[in-house]
């Protein structure tokens, strides 16, 4: 990783755990430009009343996402679901709901703040099929062809390397798994220099890609069925948008060793890290 990377990914963990803090002294936290205030652009106002009820009101202050990725993700019950990026854990525990109890919702942030938050919300919830991990997209610590769908919220474009998020994904996906993913998606006609006049790399806006370049970088880690629709625009010629995509049923995918991941903090139980039920 390069310097500027380095210190990229250390400017959003100081955002997000920034935000989480906030929320759980009582505010609430955002994605977007304006960092704390929720508007129909980023936020819990893209869920649906029912989809918030009986959610922690921690887990609705702390959504900072551009969409929401579990409307489309077609989720089945004993499906075993990885959001990529979880926060405080909005997305997780929606999904732990459409899983049901055979299924299992797993969370993955790098923000000890926000894994933190994401627990305590966990245990409010009451969510027994539920378990966050603490480690990187970029490097996913969960063993190979375990997933059988993988979300995430506004979290893809603020990584400095897409292609490795790709390809992570696509190597814990089970063959026939699928992604539902919102993200902040830029059209063609863009260069990167006019993407970063739109909006900072840690507001969700310089470091997304464009239509063209998502597709292709989908299609280079080996997933097909790709669907890319924006739903709203988040700054001028960029877009909030839900991908979907699939891993080929046919894809072969070298065994590997079970790898231990790191439970988030607080985590105790002897499963940590394990995709058993």
């Amino acid at each position: 990783m390069t310097e500027q990377s380095t210190d990229l990914r250390e400017t959003v963990r100081r955002r997000y755990a920034a935000a989480a803090v906030q929320v759980t002294e009582g505010g609430t936290a955002c994605c977007g430009p304006a960092a704390i205030d929720i508007d129909d652009t980023f936020g819990s106002a893209l869920y649906t009343g029912g989809e918030r009820d009986d959610l922690p009101a921690e887990a609705i202050a702390a959504s900072l996402g551009c969409g929401n990725p579990t409307a489309v993700a077609d989720l089945h019950e004993g499906d075993r679901v990885l959001d990529l990026g979880s926060g405080g854990g909005i997305d997780v525990l929606l999904s732990a709901r459409r899983v049901g109890p055979t299924g299992r919702a797993y969370g993955l942030d790098m923000t000890e703040e926000m894994l933190t938050l994401a627990l305590a919300n966990q245990k409010k919830a009451g969510a027994t099929n539920v378990e966050f991990l603490k480690g990187t997209i970029e490097a996913i610590p969960l063993p190979a062809a375990t997933i059988d769908v993988v979300i995430s919220n506004c979290v893809i474009n603020l990584s400095t390397d897409k292609q490795t998020v790709f390809a992570e994904t696509y190597r814990v996906l089970k063959p026939g798994g699928r992604i539902g993913v919102s993200d902040v998606i830029a059209d063609d006609a863009l260069s990167p220099a006019q993407r970063a006049e739109r909006g900072d790399h840690v507001g969700c806006i310089a470091g997304a890609l464009s239509f063209t370049e998502y597709r292709r970088g989908l299609q280079a880690a080996g997933f097909t069925d790709i669907e890319i629709t924006p739903t709203h625009a988040v700054a001028d010629e960029m877009h909030s948008a839900l991908v979907k995509a699939t891993k080929p049923h046919t894809a072969n995918t070298p065994p590997e060793e079970p790898t231990t991941a790191s439970p988030a903090p607080g985590r105790t139980d002897s499963t940590a890290g394990c995709c058993g039920n």
